[in-house]
């Protein structure tokens, strides 16, 4: 049976459980009994410090609800169980310098079943916490394991096939492994700067489960990458996106069915090219921010919680859209992954994807749509059309992007260039072009602005040497019980409060309670001892 069939059909035995975050918790193994852990343990460590760094001041909903952190040297080693990501910056920064501190020079030997005993009790401790929260009232029914190895993933694999047949598999959705590859590609031998190579994968079934290989180069910007993918919103319980094309009066057999009238539909899925800065502003509350992009004129691809429509209405030259009437982010549009569909309906659309794709591009053209929101506000009382451009690409993805209409644009009437400029002007500004570095295609992975240290001073907080113990198990014996006293209470209430704390009561009497409560004005400790005294 085909994996992906297979990996379907468990997903409808056992579908997540419906919750406001679609995202799946992340257990991250670190395997560091290989040689060249002198140099994974920098850059590994400093990657993962920046993307947690934004996961944590990512307004809306947390993209990494849990996290817990594996290490494999002798033996498996819990360093940071689950915790919520938010707020637990500081933990996050601790477990991480206690991974910098760890030994360099491979004094772990290799071999040995660590990273399966990691998996095991990693789903163990997970099945554990998802009882508790549901207890409480909420829950996260679905968890990742990332497995970082220098190791065959291979053989990772394979141990782990031997080794889960008797392990309860039902709340994991996908284990990723992925096998570190030493090569010094940021600076080559002439010290020139190399662009990273994007991973290579491949997929093994086992158990029904779909087990991700990858090899990654062993430096910060890949590891990085890694890392941010599981800010993409993993939710695939429905398409995104719905793609409408007139259906051109063709009836072909395997085209996809018609629908809406005259017009056919592809189904996509959302997904950001960017990141929002305005997410990154520091705020702490992104309410406000999160219903301006859920309102009904803007796209987004996260949260994914709207169904969205575009109409192709026209078709546009490539060379006949000028960039200043393109704005906002750019999302990337792909075929659906979306579990529910059947595999026979899934292979198709991505066929037709990929020849809308083609197509587009051999005749250099845009698409032009027309979104129409789903659901529009009781007040309106006309409803506000957006406009956005679709831009094919050499890969079998498309790029939308929002486009001015008539309301938005501003006039503009400028000069026409001169045909000629004097020698005393055009010399200088030609010498200083010819100065400048040129660079062929422009790589935003050799820009940086700071961003990462000014993200990880806001969150900065640093965890109190002492935690505080649990109620139950406080010392009653000398604990000073502390009673707020208002200023004009007088001597004999005192001492009437002294012999209430003597029998053991601690609290003031009933007929007290209220009085003088806008005058309070002092903490006074009394314990059992004092009132003997």
């Amino acid at each position: 049976m085909n994996s992906r069939k297979l990996l379907s059909e468990t997903r409808r035995m056992f579908p997540a459980t419906k919750a406001c975050c679609q995202q799946p918790s992340r257990i991250l193994i670190v395997d560091v009994t290989s040689p060249s852990w002198a140099n994974t343990c920098s850059v590994l460590s400093e990657a993962l410090e920046n993307s947690l760094c934004l996961a944590c001041s990512l307004t809306g909903p947390c993209r990494i609800p849990l996290l817990s952190l594996y290490l494999v040297q002798n033996q498996q080693e819990c360093l940071l169980p689950f915790v919520h990501l938010k707020e637990n910056f500081a933990r996050v920064q601790a477990c991480i310098s206690e991974l910098r501190s760890l030994p360099r020079e491979g004094c772990f030997p290799q071999g040995g079943n660590g990273v399966v005993q990691a998996v095991q009790d990693g789903l163990q401790q997970f099945k554990q916490y998802s009882r508790h929260t549901a207890a409480g009232g909420s829950a996260n029914s679905s968890v990742e394991i990332t497995i970082l190895t220098s190791q065959s993933g291979k053989e990772i694999g394979k141990q782990l096939e031997r080794k889960l047949e008797d392990v309860d598999l039902v709340s994991l959705r996908r284990i990723q492994v992925v096998e570190v590859l030493k090569r010094d590609f940021l600076e080559s031998e002439d010290g020139e700067q190399c662009t990273p190579e994007e991973p290579s994968s491949s997929d093994i079934a086992i158990l029904g489960m779909d087990i991700d290989l990858q090899t990654i180069e062993d430096n910060v910007i890949s590891l990085e990458m890694l890392f941010k993918t599981w800010l993409h919103d993993c939710g695939s319980e429905r398409e995104h996106l719905h793609l409408l094309l007139p259906s051109g009066g063709l009836s072909h057999g395997t085209a996809p069915k018609p629908t809406l009238g005259d017009s056919f539909l592809l189904k996509c899925d959302l997904q950001e090219r960017l990141l929002d800065p305005t997410l990154l502003s520091g705020t702490t509350d992104g309410t406000v921010r999160t219903a301006d992009l859920n309102s009904a004129c803007q796209m987004t691809a996260w949260p994914a919680t709207v169904l969205y429509k575009l109409q192709v209405v026209k078709a546009l030259k490539s060379e006949g859209v000028c960039e200043s009437v393109l704005y906002g982010l750019p999302f990337i549009i792909k075929p659906t992954s979306c579990w529910q569909l059947d595999w026979d309906e899934l292979e198709l659309n991505q066929h037709s994807f990929h020849a809308l794709c083609h197509s587009l591009l051999q005749r250099k053209w845009m698409l032009l749509a027309k979104h129409e929101p789903q659901n529009t506000c009781p007040s309106w009382n006309v409803v506000v059309h957006s406009y956005y451009v679709i831009i094919p690409s050499d890969s079998a993805t498309l790029l939308v992007k929002p486009v001015a209409v008539r309301e938005l644009l501003m006039p503009s009437a400028f000069p026409a260039l001169l045909a000629e400029h004097p020698e005393s002007v055009q010399g200088p500004i030609e010498s200083a072009l010819n100065s400048l570095e040129v660079e062929v295609t422009y790589n935003p992975l050799h820009l940086k602005s700071n961003l990462y240290k000014y993200l990880k001073s806001t969150l900065y907080r640093p965890l109190h040497r002492q935690q505080p113990q649990p109620r139950d198990q406080r010392p009653e014996r000398h604990q000073p019980k502390q009673v707020r006293l208002s200023s004009s209470v007088d001597r004999p209430c005192l001492v009437l409060l002294i012999c209430c704390l003597q029998k053991g009561r601690g609290q003031l009497p009933d007929t007290w309670m209220g009085q003088g409560s806008q005058h309070m004005t002092g903490w006074y400790s009394v314990t059992a001892v004092e009132a003997e005294r």
